[in-house]
């Protein structure tokens, strides 16, 4: 975890009192006002990623998952506090329409039912107001949009700060030189990525390591050897003073304190990569204090040389170290902006997951872990627009100011959400709840105006950047709500399809269909439109919806629901498939093996009476046979082993559904799916109109196919073309 989680955090030295002192606080450059910046520094440090953080946010980790190496790989992030929220309050929009969050039995235990006065209070103000909902989704896409520009503006600080270190040695370095270094260097760690989380950590731990234990001792050296009285800065009567001295000035640099808690959210977004404990341990016992000892003595130094306040990092290292703690800073610098690329790779997971980001590549870099991913298509345009920040801007001041912001507004989302997370998840009194909000909020309110005094001098970066992302997720989400209404609006009877069977003249040809569509019960519009003018589908049909829960993780036993569609003449079948925003979709073979057995044992257990039936496996990975299966192999796959379990087919005592369905799976399997062309109706708004015509349409265009999403081969895939008029 120091690798991927603590980089951002532990590299703040780097720029913390340089920003601080940049702006009118260079006008009360005296022993007060520095010891002062020195305990605001403890105190947030204290305050926000400790006390915050550590304490109470990490335990919101929408419940940790079970690993076969008995650790727990918890969902962090706003999301996972959303989705605590839409599963156990019912206060969310996302999946609406699927009640089926509640019957996954692993996430039903270990939180108190019993409502409370405070949790009904708001339960009722959030059921009568339905605006409320959507105000709180805004607010959870507001905190991840900030989490994404987080993502591009920290490798920008970050390498720019440990690389304008050449320029102590070398004051006539044009600029030009420092910015082409840094923009070398993210080149290099964006084409890093696609190693994956668990390989860059282990390269990165040791470098980070290597750069607490430097920042440490020359924390302690310059403390004692400069001025040893530092140490009463921690007392929080130096920040009474400091203000009491600095006025407005005081409070205008406090956009430059903020930058000491940056990297403080990638604690909680990176929870999907590692432990709660190895977080919690690694923080508090060597991240917190080299964090501490570093500043102070980079306050003792500067106590002695105020000359020296915007240069002062590299200024108060010792001249026989020098060369080697600035190549350790720059690649710690790497480490740093490794920590919040996890993390933006964890968020956008999660919306795509959650229907509301386009669909994009996911790849898991890890075969135990599946938190650890990586987004090629992320990771470049993350690429793209850090080296056009560090080009636009060049200066780590102007960067800051956009930085402080986006860390701050972040944080005042977390602590909203765990207000609500603590009364109606939770169940515990509002007094704390209350308690958590005014003693954090207020210092993150106080930091998030003095950050948004400064959107004249670079901060309206974030907010424009925010606001681009906020827009795209949000008519990402309306236009699939909007198709998804209407496929469930204008899904056809059973009866009356069949009944145009004898008009139309249907015939049924050998094979099996998966018809894929958004209907969970009854034909889709689309398959009606099919047959209507291609009269004929396979001998067997199974209308699969895929549904994305609320849940990290659906158990294995819990992943299919299976139910019979008419008489059992007809052959057809409905089977829901329910993944959470954590799970790895299974590759094609798999997906078919496990589809199909599903359907066999739901007609060996004689249909249970019309009702549907959950296929049970067991937790090993399952073997996947190819699809030029003989007729005499099919039959005898089942394997020796009992680990295994394939698809079974029993030759002796057979029924003769059963034989269809082997006849069937050797005739072929074939994928349906719709092409659709979502349009707005001709009598909506021109906003509407713009939205869903253009703003969707196009990010319809240029996302991931949904059949290369789902892994359906492209040989065996009919796509039906239609219009939705929305």
């Amino acid at each position: 975890s120091f690798g991927v989680v603590y980089g951002d955090l532990s590299t703040s030295p780097l720029y913390v009192y340089k920003s601080t002192f940049s702006g009118r606080l260079r006008l009360h450059e005296e022993d007060d006002e520095i010891l002062g910046v020195l305990s605001l520094v403890f105190w947030t440090l204290t305050l926000i990623p400790l006390c915050k953080y550590i304490i109470f946010v990490l335990g919101a980790d929408d419940n940790g998952e079970g690993f076969p190496e008995g650790g727990l790989i918890p969902a962090g992030g706003t999301f996972a506090l959303y989705s605590l929220l839409c599963r156990r309050a019912k206060l969310g929009l996302l999946n609406a329409s699927d009640a089926s969050d509640d019957d996954i039995s692993a996430y039903n235990s270990g939180l108190p039912r019993k409502e409370t006065v405070a949790s009904s209070i708001l339960k009722e103000f959030f059921d009568k107001y339905h605006s409320s909902r959507i105000v709180l989704l805004l607010l959870v896409l507001l905190g991840t949009s900030m989490v994404i520009g987080d993502g591009i503006l920290t490798p920008s600080m970050s390498v720019l700060s440990a690389v304008n270190g050449i320029r102590i040695k070398a004051p006539s370095l044009h600029e030009n030189y420092t910015v082409f270094i840094a923009g070398v260097i993210l080149v290099g760690l964006f084409a890093l990525q696609h190693f994956g989380t668990r390989s860059v950590g282990y390269l990165f731990a040791p470098i980070l390591l290597a750069w607490l234990f430097c920042i440490s001792v020359i924390g302690v050296y310059n403390t004692i050897y400069w001025n040893p009285h530092v140490v009463s800065a921690l007392s929080p009567y130096y920040v009474y003073n400091f203000f009491k001295k600095a006025g407005k000035d005081g409070w205008s640099s406090l956009g430059g304190i903020v930058l000491c808690i940056t990297g403080a959210e990638a604690m909680f977004a990176d929870l999907g990569h590692f432990s709660q404990l190895s977080i919690r341990i690694a923080f508090t016992v060597i991240v917190y204090p080299c964090l501490v000892l570093a500043y102070m003595g980079e306050a003792a130094y500067l106590s002695k040389h105020k000359e020296d306040l915007q240069k002062s990092f590299y200024k108060a290292i010792p001249e026989v170290v020098f060369w080697p703690v600035f190549i350790i800073a720059t690649l710690a610098t790497m480490v740093g902006s490794q920590a919040i690329i996890s993390g933006t790779f964890s968020v956008i997971c999660q919306c795509r997951a959650l229907k509301c980001f386009p669909r994009v590549k996911v790849v898991h870099t890890s075969n135990h872990i599946h938190g650890q991913i990586y987004i090629p298509e992320v990771n470049w345009i993350l690429m793209v627009l850090c080296l056009a920040v560090l080009v636009g801007y060049r200066d780590t001041d102007t960067i800051g100011n956009a930085y402080g912001l986006a860390v701050i507004t972040v944080m005042l989302v977390t602590t909203c959400l765990m207000f609500l997370v603590i009364v109606m998840v939770w169940k515990r009194n509002i007094l704390g709840a209350l308690a958590f909000v005014i003693v954090f909020g207020s210092v993150e309110l106080f930091y998030f105006s003095a950050c948004l005094a400064k959107v004249h001098k670079g901060g309206w970066f974030p907010l424009v950047l925010s606001l681009i992302l906020l827009s795209t997720m949000c008519i990402w989400h309306y236009g699939t709500q909007k198709k998804q209404a209407y496929e469930l609006n204008n899904r056809v009877c059973l009866d009356m399809l069949l009944s145009m069977g004898t008009n139309l003249g249907i015939n049924r040809v050998p094979g099996i269909g998966l018809i894929y569509s958004n209907v969970a019960t009854g034909v889709p519009p689309m398959f009606a439109h099919f047959v209507t003018n291609f009269p004929a589908f396979h001998r067997i049909l199974v209308f699969v919806t895929v549904q994305s829960l609320t849940v990290p993780k659906v158990p294995a036993n819990q992943r299919f629901a299976i139910s019979r569609i008419g008489p059992p003449e007809f052959c057809l079948f409905q089977c829901v498939v329910r993944y959470g925003y954590k799970d790895q979709r299974n590759d094609t073979h798999d997906f078919e093996n496990h589809l199909i057995e599903t359907v066999a044992e739901f007609l060996r257990n004689g249909d249970n009476d019309g009702e549907a039936f959950r296929w049970e496996t067991t937790n090993q990975q399952q073997s996947s046979p190819s699809d030029d299966v003989t007729a005499s192999s099919f039959e005898n796959l089942v394997s020796s082993e009992s680990s295994k379990k394939t698809v079974r087919f029993r030759g002796v005592g057979c029924s003769k559904e059963l034989e269809d369905l082997r006849e069937a799976r050797e005739s072929g399997l074939a994928y349906m799916m719709g092409s659709t062309c979502v349009l707005a109706c001709d009598t909506s708004s021109y906003l509407k109109k713009f939205a869903i015509n253009i703003v969707y349409g196009f990010l319809r265009q240029n996302c991931r196919h949904p059949a290369i999403a789902l892994g359906v081969p492209h040989t065996s895939l009919i796509e039906v073309g239609m219009v939705y008029r929305v």
